[in-house]
């Protein structure tokens, strides 16, 4: 009887270190909302920056400054998802593809 329940507590054990250095692996790789709101930002920043040369449109980067301060409001107010969406809108309306989660 003692060799059964040795073996089963072995046995869980073992599988709690397995799912415990899964589940540690998984949350290293997640983004935060905050850090994307951080980095679609920059990324907006950098866009901004890029299209500011003579013979751009006036019109779409003073539209895409506003939404990039309208995007800092909501990120500043933790409300992140509106935030991603902004700046998602704000770097599409420069023909830029916003960065991905997974990277």
């Amino acid at each position: 009887m003692q060799r059964l329940t040795t073996g089963w507590m072995g046995a869980l054990l073992g599988m709690s270190f397995a799912i415990n250095a899964v589940a540690q692996s998984g949350a290293e790789a997640a983004v935060t909302r905050s850090e994307y709101c951080s980095r679609l930002g920059l990324q907006l920043d950098g866009a901004i920056q890029t299209k500011a040369a003579p013979g751009a449109s006036a019109s779409k980067l003073a539209e895409a400054t506003e939404l990039q301060n309208k995007a800092n409001r909501f990120c500043a107010e933790r409300k992140e998802a509106q935030g991603i969406r902004t700046y998602a809108n704000a770097l599409k309306l420069l023909g830029v593809t916003p960065v991905d989660l997974n990277q």
